[in-house]
């Protein structure tokens, strides 16, 4: 009798070393799969105010002179007409969809064209992603999402972005496109899709009235040297693309645009180009 009560009493303490064990590995794993590198939530150890804290190679996030995104006010704008020209040549290119965590990217993986700025400097597409809200203001406004074309000089590995403002309307018709694919990767970061050959002359870039400022990669590690492109013409987007947006990427993204940061005497240029692009 007393070698049978011995037994249950051991059975019971290895029952509950197991059951304790379980809980601690759970709260472990699921503070693993929450960790992350930068968000975007206002207070937040990781936010924006805080990037150039997190690691030594962001530490332009904080001190950099030449910080993006800005506010691009009527106030310090030079206008130049006639000079600018941003000259695009894309091409249909096999490319994937990934969910990046901050935000989802479409990534070609060839050759899909080029721009040239100032029919000198040439820079390679190299991905697109979006924001929401706007990153980039115009005198205060922010709007409702922004796009970023994302190029690579292929001589100095210097950046140039394209960037669209959106506002709530009729929806986006290259989002449109990619619904399906945003969809089944909702809440996976790092997943990725093939999605075939996609044209990126088919994103309609607007007008031909724009911005131009030097600036700064808006995600850590904040480098700086950009060469800023911002469209004028705001075109529009519905609210349930950009609710599928924002549900797709993780909690800690989904308003994934970094507050404004101070010009510093930098100039902001205006272009109306008069010729075709």
């Amino acid at each position: 009798m007393m070698k049978h009560q011995s037994r249950i009493k051991i059975l019971v303490i290895l029952v509950t070393i197991f059951l304790i064990s379980s809980i601690s590995w759970t709260s472990a794993e699921e503070e693993v799969e929450d960790e992350r590198e930068f968000d975007y939530i206002k207070g937040s150890e990781k936010g924006p105010s805080h990037w150039g804290d997190l690691k030594k190679e962001w530490k332009a996030c904080n001190n950099g002179e030449m910080q993006s995104p800005i506010d691009l006010t009527n106030k310090r704008v030079r206008v130049v007409p006639n000079l600018g020209v941003l000259t695009k040549n894309y091409k249909p290119q096999n490319a994937s969809i990934v969910n990046r965590g901050h935000d989802i990217s479409v990534r070609w993986n060839g050759d899909a064209g080029s721009i040239s700025i100032n029919g000198t400097q040439l820079f390679l597409l190299k991905q697109c992603h979006w924001h929401s809200p706007s990153e980039h203001t115009i005198n205060g406004i922010r709007y409702d999402m922004e796009l970023h074309m994302v190029h690579e000089s292929p001589k100095t590995n210097k950046v140039a972005v394209l960037g669209l403002l959106f506002k709530i309307g009729r929806p986006n018709p290259t989002l449109s496109k990619l619904s399906n694919y945003i969809k089944s990767l909702v809440d996976k970061e790092e997943e990725e899709r093939k999605i075939g050959v996609f044209d990126p002359s088919k994103i309609k870039l607007g007008g031909k009235k724009y911005y131009r400022y030097m600036g700064s990669l808006t995600v850590p590690p904040c480098t700086e040297g950009v060469i800023w492109t911002i469209n004028k013409k705001v075109r529009t987007v519905s609210r349930e693309q950009i609710k599928l947006l924002r549900e797709a990427v993780h909690d800690h993204a989904e308003k994934n645009a970094r507050p404004t940061q101070p010009l510093n005497e930098r100039e902001i240029q205006f272009y109306n180009a008069k010729r075709k692009e």
